[in-house]
C-alpha cells in the first residue's frame, strides 16, 4: 500500500483501485477513551457513506474493519473541486455549483449532516494527475463526489443544517475569495432544492450575525 495522504485523525493508503482510511492511535488519549472514539467513529462515518450511497456520488465502502479501524472504499479517481477552480481551467462553474447544491440539498432532506463541506472534500472523476488521460474528459464528466464523512452526522435539526452551510460558506470565503459570489450564488440556486430551504437560509443568517456578535 502507498501512503499519499496524512490527516489530523487518519491515514489515506492506496492499494490498487482502493482506498485504505486506517484511524491512527493519538498518543496523548487515555488508551480505552483512544480505541472506542476511533472504532465509534470509524463504524459512523461508514454508516454515513453507506446512508449516502444512492442520493449522491459517494465512494463505496467494500469493507469495515473495527479491530484496526479501517474503512476500505473506492478509490475516486480525479481532482478536488478546489483545485479545478484555482487551475482555471475552462469548466463550466455554475453547473458545477449548483450540482453541488442540489446533492448537499439531497443529504439534509434524508437528515445527514456531512460536517466539514469544502471544495478539498470535493472530487470531480476525471482528470488525476496519476493518469495520462486527457483534460477534455473532465469537461465531458463534471461528476462531483463528496468525500470524508468523518465528521458527518445525523440530524433532524436546522441548526445542524444551517450550520453545514455556514462552514461551507466560511471555507469558500477564504479559499476562493475571487470567485466567491459565483460560487456560493450557484450552490444556493442548487440548494432551492431542499424542503427546508427557507427555514436553513433563514437560520444561516441568524448563525451568521450570532457568531459576528458573540
Amino acid at each position: 500500500m502507498e501512503l499519499i495522504a496524512k490527516g489530523a485523525e487518519a491515514n489515506l493508503y492506496l492499494d490498487g483501485k482502493l482506498l485504505v482510511k486506517h484511524r491512527i492511535k493519538k498518543e496523548y488519549r487515555i488508551r480505552e477513551l483512544d480505541e472506542r472514539l476511533r472504532k465509534s467513529r470509524t463504524r459512523h462515518e461508514a454508516k454515513l457513506l453507506e446512508n449516502a450511497k444512492g442520493l449522491i456520488p459517494v465512494p463505496s465502502v467494500y469493507e469495515v474493519d473495527l479491530k484496526e479501524n479501517r474503512i476500505v472504499m473506492e478509490f475516486i479517481n480525479g481532482i478536488t473541486v478546489k483545485d479545478v477552480i484555482e487551475s482555471g481551467k475552462d469548466i463550466q462553474l455554475g453547473d458545477i455549483c449548483k450540482k453541488i447544491g442540489i446533492y448537499i440539498s439531497r443529504l439534509h432532506d434524508m437528515n445527514l449532516v456531512h460536517g466539514d463541506l469544502t471544495t478539498s472534500n470535493m472530487i470531480i472523476r476525471g482528470l488525476c494527475p496519476r493518469n495520462s488521460e486527457t483534460e477534455s474528459r473532465i469537461l465531458k464528466d463534471n461528476e462531483v463526489y463528496f468525500i470524508d464523512f468523518g465528521l458527518g452526522t445525523t440530524s433532524t435539526r436546522i441548526e445542524d443544517k444551517a450550520m453545514d452551510m455556514v462552514v461551507l460558506k466560511k471555507s469558500l470565503m477564504a479559499t476562493h475569495t475571487g470567485k466567491f459570489e459565483i460560487i456560493w450564488n450557484g450552490i444556493m440556486g442548487g440548494y432551492r432544492n431542499s424542503k427546508n430551504f427557507d427555514e436553513i437560509s433563514k437560520r444561516i443568517g441568524i448563525i451568521e450575525k450570532r457568531v459576528r456578535y458573540a
